[in-house]
């Protein structure tokens, strides 16, 4: 009965707020004060209370009344957060204030006339921004509302929540804390609202249209709070931190525990780790580089973290501290949250539904992009350790699952950039070789193998099976395999098929003449293959025998018409088909196929993808000893290339890259200037001249040798033996060598990954979007002016 009260009078009080015409005076403390006393125990009470029309008509009809709204909300908050202990009464009064705020401040941020009036100073006090932040900000370390007392005896008359050390209170053990406080579903639930709020100041981005030039002023609310004027900045940071990757969602492990019991942690781990990817997001510079100061904090590993940060007033603290980490015991303490959280959600359990799922995985994904990005020294801990793969396979899985869902489509690119970005370093082709046997529930063929093998499965997957919704994607998925192909020791047949198919089928005549940069795609897989035969032949025997089974394709590649009239004639009829019919190949035991999304799911418009040849810079190739040209172990290759001191060749233009390896010494070409990749020219028409000039290029000396030399070899046995078992052929691969036989080997060529302006503009609409989708309870920005993305219904 008195929540119903307390809702009435809420009720009453915006009704009077709307429908005066004249201002309210300010001073009418009676009147104010009807927003923050009563017990309103649900937000989505108030979003119910407050329709987005009656915010909308305050804001045009009675600017002044909002803005004294606003002003008299934050006024409360700030006079409850100067206590150390809070009474009942005042908690209430700021969780009110806090979801008031939540709800209206979106409806402010879509009006440029508002643009100003948070972060505008009058009278000469401090900005409303400045005031709200600063008193959220205490909240967060206030005993017995957002943490648990450690001291028995406060005098609240005398003490103040600046004199706590909130070092003291960090929310969970884990970086630079070791005591775990004990769980308390309240306090959870009050960080919970705050948070929102903060993420709700911080979403003016998303107001923003999709330009680089509207997202190069940084966003103030953001500054202040990474800034030194945060002074529990630090603390902030590893509560953040802590409360995510100590997160347990299985607890002790009983089935259909969630069900009985509440978790207060999941939604408050879910919003803390979506502020803590838009806290490390770096600020778009019309260079499209890091600025100065993620250079720096780059290369200071090995200070302190808990050392004051570099003495820039424009530094953002968080990016600081997550950049300085170095210990060991953190970085695993962080990768064994990365590797529980993302593989929950392929937890497979005798009794349906036991084991509780997360959702939030898109944004533990965005997370773990942030940390191997802004932290270099994270990321070799996690290449040199067993778990990466532990990484590898929850993200194989989510591109798997998520493909022929049109509203994941940002799920695959993310997953497909962090491969990317692993896949510039040796130590991730050398962990593929460790063998795969986990069997986790993924909808593609059953093989033996590697996660090697796995991983090019899983690609030929993606690509064959999508109708081309994912063919921007083509280039990065080829370019992770090329990166990690010298350090493959051996395929599975079923691989090995699915490489030779990508091949057959991106060499289709029809598929090269559809547009003006397909056959880039040949060159990759082309590159993909030399670099297994150069370097791992001994192992690979399962793929040359696919080779020398499929010979037709690289002699068509060579007999490729060149005359105009044959070209005219291929792409006027051309179908461009990408996929041929398969043999019926059962998926792994408990894959459910991959689904199409609901009718009516919402998902949001993503940012143009950036091509891989301006992601990508190119390691400077080094010599090759001839004498060397089919080694056993990889180890025995120089890997110098691959050191951060190596000089780099940027590739800004398709004009710049190195893809043919025209003859054994001759490594290198360049393609035609000015042509952009991945774009479709509907106007565009292949020349005799374009197909002689790349097809002169084609690195196929090497296999064509190979061919040369083993074809005869394998029919003279098949003859001689009556061999109709392709075991006996695969023993005599197995046993064979082609030592001083192929030409000289060709220096690896590895493409790592590199910002730009198209990846940065990218990451921040994606992440948005994600962010939006994932707060529809309550509804935070729905039915407002979002300019970042459009929001769309499948």
């Amino acid at each position: 009965m008195g929540n119903s009260d307390s809702k009435l009078n809420f009720r009453k009080a915006i009704v009077q707020l709307t429908s005066k015409n004249q201002s309210i005076d300010s001073n009418d403390q009676q009147f104010w004060s009807q927003f923050w006393t009563g017990n309103i125990p649900n937000i989505n009470d108030i979003y119910t209370l407050i329709p987005s029309y009656e915010i909308r008509a305050l804001r045009e009809e009675a600017p002044s009344n909002l803005a004294s709204l606003c002003s008299k909300l934050v006024e409360k908050i700030q006079q409850s957060s100067d206590g150390v202990f809070l009474t009942e009464k005042n908690q209430i009064s700021i969780l009110n204030c806090v979801r008031l705020l939540t709800r209206i401040i979106p409806y402010i941020f879509e009006d440029v006339e508002w643009k100003d009036f948070f972060w505008s100073e009058q009278n000469g006090q401090p900005p409303l921004g400045q005031i709200l932040l600063d008193s959220l900000i205490n909240l967060l370390f206030v005993p017995e509302f957002t943490v648990h007392a450690n001291k028995k005896n406060f005098n609240s008359d005398e003490d103040k929540i600046k004199t706590i050390d909130s070092c003291e209170y960090i929310w969970e053990a884990g970086v630079g804390f070791s005591h775990s406080p004990p769980q308390n579903y309240a306090h959870d639930f009050n960080r919970t609202e705050i948070l929102k709020l903060l993420l709700t100041c911080f979403s003016e981005f998303i107001y923003h249209s999709p330009i680089i030039e509207c997202h190069v002023q940084p966003n103030l609310w953001i500054t202040y709070f990474t800034s030194f004027k945060n002074q529990h900045a630090l603390p902030i940071f590893t509560s953040l931190l802590n409360i995510i990757f100590s997160y347990d969602p299985i607890g002790y492990g009983l089935p259909y525990n969630y069900l009985m019991f509440t978790d207060s942690r999941e939604s408050l781990v879910e919003v803390a780790c979506q502020l803590l990817c838009v806290l490390l997001e770096t600020n778009i510079s019309l260079n499209g580089e890091h600025s100065e100061f993620d250079e720096k904090v780059q290369n200071n590993g090995d200070d302190d973290p808990h050392l004051s940060s570099p003495s820039s007033t424009n530094t953002n603290l968080f990016i600081s501290y997550i950049s300085r980490i170095h210990r060991d015991e953190d970085f695993s303490f962080i990768l064994k949250g990365f590797c529980r959280l993302l593989n929950n959600p392929m937890i497979q359990t005798f009794l349906p539904g036991s084991c509780k799922k997360i959702s939030f995985f898109q944004e533990l994904l965005i997370l773990f992009w942030k940390f191997c990005d802004l932290n270099k020294k994270f990321m070799y801990f996690v290449l040199k350790s067993s778990e990466i793969l532990e990484i590898l396979v929850p993200i194989l899985y989510f591109l798997v699952d998520a493909r022929a869902d049109t509203s994941k489509i940002g799920l695959i690119h993310i997953g497909v950039f962090i491969l990317l970005l692993l896949s510039g370093e040796r130590n991730l082709g050398v962990r593929l070789n460790k063998p795969y046997i986990s069997r986790v529930p993924m909808d593609i063929p059953v093989f033996s193998g590697t996660h090697a093998d796995l991983l090019i499965i899983a690609f030929h997957k993606l690509i064959t099976s999508t109708n081309h919704r994912l063919q921007p994607l083509y280039d990065c998925l080829l370019t992770i395999i090329v990166n990690v192909s010298p350090y493959i020791k051996s395929l599975c047949m079923v691989s090995s098929t699915k490489l030779i198919h990508l091949l057959e089928a991106f060499s289709n005549v029809s598929f090269l003449l559809a547009n003006s940069n397909n056959y880039y795609l040949v060159f990759f897989l082309l590159e993909i293959l030399n670099n297994m035969i150069q370097y791992q032949f001994d192992g690979n025997f399962n793929l040359v025998y696919t080779i020398i089974r499929k010979r037709h394709i690289f002699f068509n590649l060579l007999n490729l018409p060149i005359d105009q009239e044959q070209i005219d004639q291929v792409h006027g009829k051309q179908t461009n088909k990408m996929k041929e019919k398969e043999p019926n190949l059962n998926s792994m035991e408990g894959a459910i196929p991959a689904k199409e999304a609901e009718p009516g799911t919402l998902k949001t418009t993503l940012a143009e993808t950036p091509s891989v040849l301006n992601m990508t810079e190119k390691t400077q190739p080094i010599p090759v000893d001839p004498k060397n040209s089919t080694t056993k172990d990889e180890d025995n290759l120089n890997y110098n290339f691959l050191m951060d001191n190596a000089p780099v060749v940027s590739t800004s233009t398709i004009g710049d890259l190195d893809l043919n390896r025209s003859s054994g010494s001759d490594m290198s070409y360049r393609l035609d200037k000015g042509q952009s990749p991945g774009k479709s020219d509907q106007q565009w028409r292949p020349s005799c001249e374009w197909v002689s000039n790349w097809k002169a290029k084609l690195p196929l000396q090497t296999i064509l040798r190979l061919l040369q030399v083993l074809v005869p070899q394998v029919e003279k046995i098949c003859i001689d033996k009556g061999l109709t078992d392709e075991s006996e052929i695969l023993r005599f691969l197995q046993n064979g060598t082609l030592v001083g036989l192929l030409p000289v080997p060709h220096p690896i060529l590895i493409r790592k990954y590199q910002p730009n302006l198209g990846t940065l503009m990218w990451f921040r609409t994606y992440m948005w979007g994600v962010i939006y989708l994932r707060n529809l309870d309550p509804p935070i920005w729905y039915d407002t002016d979002v300019k970042l993305f459009e929001i769309q219904r499948v």
